[in-house]
């Protein structure tokens, strides 16, 4: 664990957070280049499975392919551009086929079946396969990568490959989802995430349930930022109530509560009765989506006096104290009269996530 040093760090210029540009330069130089968090691996439960996303304004197929290999397409025919899938989600029959032409691809991609092109020169079915992305499947969550040449996976997120295993995190299943709309930059919700110097006026329950002064970060440089917070009563939890509403997913850490940010596009909160999931998507310079996950472990969740309302109403309350807040940086940042301010040592990972966000954008 790190002490906290914002090391004379100010807050980023406006246009970071305005700039029509900047965000256009965001999704090639970090957006199109890093692992971003799609979905759980649950949503494909079996060979053939499918479900559409939305990646940087793509259309993209998500699915299993004979072998329970999860896949990914551009959802792109290769005969005439026309979208395969309209479905947000589905069971495909073994294939993959256009509606147009009826072009036909297998679940891992190749075209199969291509009809009244076998008279045609030269034509070679092998040449033409979908254009895939490439994916990538940790701890229950699915990941995709737009670049041609993408870091590989088990380099990119080397330093949390084996690190959450206690937590069961591949065996637990949604219990509930709130999508939400925030009108401010995505990066202003990433910083209100990695620091407590708000929680006392902005989360009184949360900063009653965990001391905001007693959080240690375990990473404090780099894509990945975070670590613990004590929480108060002993086999507590964040809760409306304090109290846990499911049996602890790992004993080494029932008093304690983790917080991570994965750049660019995930929050991973590791509590110690449930997970909670937010995932980020960048819609303007000033709005973002968010969807918020709160995973059980399933034997919890078959429980007749199973009750998460406590853990969903809390977080449901503290992402909205959140949400506003970020919303009203948004709008001060526009103003003439903004610049640039200084941290304080509770806002170390402010400073560092700036650092590893303008380092991002500046290569070529």
């Amino acid at each position: 664990m790190h002490k906290r040093f914002a090391q004379g760090a100010t807050t980023l210029p406006q246009e970071y957070f305005t700039s029509a540009e900047i965000f256009a330069n965001e999704s090639e130089r970090i957006f199109s280049r890093n692992w971003l968090c799609v979905s759980r691996s649950s949503t494909l439960p079996q060979p053939g499975s499918y479900s559409l996303v939305n990646l940087l304004g793509e259309s993209v197929i998500l699915t299993r392919d004979s072998e329970g290999n999860a896949r990914a397409f551009y959802n792109v025919c290769r005969h005439r551009g026309t979208q395969l899938c309209t479905e947000t989600q589905g069971q495909f029959s073994g294939k993959i086929q256009c509606p147009y032409h009826t072009w036909t691809y297998s679940l891992s991609g190749e075209l199969i079946g291509a009809p009244n092109m076998k008279d045609v020169p030269g034509f070679d079915r092998g040449a033409y396969p979908l254009h895939s992305i490439a994916t990538a499947e940790w701890e229950g969550f699915l990941f995709l990568n737009l670049s041609e040449a993408p870091e590989p996976f088990e380099i990119a997120f080397a330093p949390l490959l084996d690190r959450f295993q206690a937590w069961r995190l591949s065996d637990l299943r949604i219990a509930h989802t709130i999508t939400y709309e925030v009108n401010a930059n995505w990066k202003l919700i990433f910083q209100n995430y990695n620091e407590c110097y708000h929680c006392p006026t902005v989360h009184p329950l949360l900063a009653k349930l965990t001391p905001y002064k007693s959080a240690m970060n375990d990473f404090d440089e780099g894509p990945f930022l975070g670590g613990s917070m004590q929480i108060s009563v002993s086999g507590g939890s964040m809760t409306m109530d304090g109290r846990a509403c499911a049996s602890a997913l790992c004993e080494e850490e029932k008093d304690v509560v983790h917080y991570y940010t994965l750049l660019p596009s995930m929050f991973l909160s590791l509590h110690p009765d449930y997970v909670l999931v937010h995932r980020l998507e960048r819609v303007r310079p000033d709005l973002t989506r968010i969807q918020c996950e709160w995973l059980f472990h399933p034997d919890a969740m078959t429980r007749a006096d199973f009750h998460p309302d406590p853990a969903i109403e809390f977080w449901d309350l503290t992402n909205k104290q959140d949400w506003n807040v970020c919303e009203l940086s948004q709008k001060g940042i526009r103003s003439r009269a903004y610049v640039p301010g200084p941290y304080s040592n509770l806002e170390s990972l402010l400073a560092a996530f700036d650092r590893e966000y303008l380092r991002t954008m500046e290569e070529t």
